[in-house]
């Protein structure tokens, strides 16, 4: 029986294979490339591994292992970045093993000034195997329940057969909804649909 590999694993695949730049910023990232060829590497690294959207999510450890460096090496590189403004970070929790590395565009804040504000935007997640705790299960777990994606203006229909006994179906017409993710699409970006109270 073959052995199976484990390793780096993006949670949202890359889109794509081209990651378009500008001129003047290959310029700039030639001379990153000279005075710290590390913070370099590494920002080539966030980019290949952000998918369709301008953030990724990970340890410093495994962006570390994707970057083939050590831990030391990598923060130096990410604070150059930061200090250089190639990047923003931002911290998930409070003991900051995760952050959010966002690239080209500050992220935007919402809510009172003296109050707690929240920040909501689209990241690529890079995970290692070696981070999790089920890490001997990896690829052999059962699948996850399904949930309904729809499209503003669409409504659950339930349908097939339900439990086995001794489950007792709900009366037709009044099964509960599911929780669902609702589809973006231009008449209904996610922020607008948020603001109206169409997710809840």
């Amino acid at each position: 029986m073959p052995v199976k590999q484990k390793g780096l694993a993006l949670a949202t695949a890359p889109g794509g294979t081209w990651v378009q730049t500008d001129r003047s910023a290959h310029e700039k990232w030639a001379m990153l490339s000279i005075s710290n060829p590390r913070a370099a590497s590494v920002l080539h690294v966030l980019v290949a591994q952000m998918g369709r959207h301008n953030a990724i999510v990970a340890s410093q450890a495994t962006l570390a292992k994707a970057a083939g460096c050590g831990l030391n090496t990598v923060k130096r590189a990410l604070s150059v970045l930061r200090e250089q403004g190639w990047i923003e970070v931002r911290q998930i929790g409070p003991t900051g093993t995760a952050c959010a590395y966002i690239i080209n565009d500050r992220v935007a804040w919402t809510g009172k000034r003296d109050g707690i504000r929240y920040s909501m935007f689209s990241a690529a997640v890079l995970v290692a195997d070696d981070e999790q705790p089920d890490r001997d299960e990896l690829g052999a777990q059962p699948a996850l329940h399904r949930l309904p994606n729809l499209f503003p203006g669409e409504r659950q229909l339930p349908s097939g057969p339900g439990l086995p006994p001794p489950s007792e179906p709900s009366l037709p017409g009044m099964e509960p909804d599911l929780p669902a993710q609702y589809m973006e699409t231009p008449e209904t970006p996610p922020f607008e649909r948020l603001e109206t109270g169409e997710d809840s």
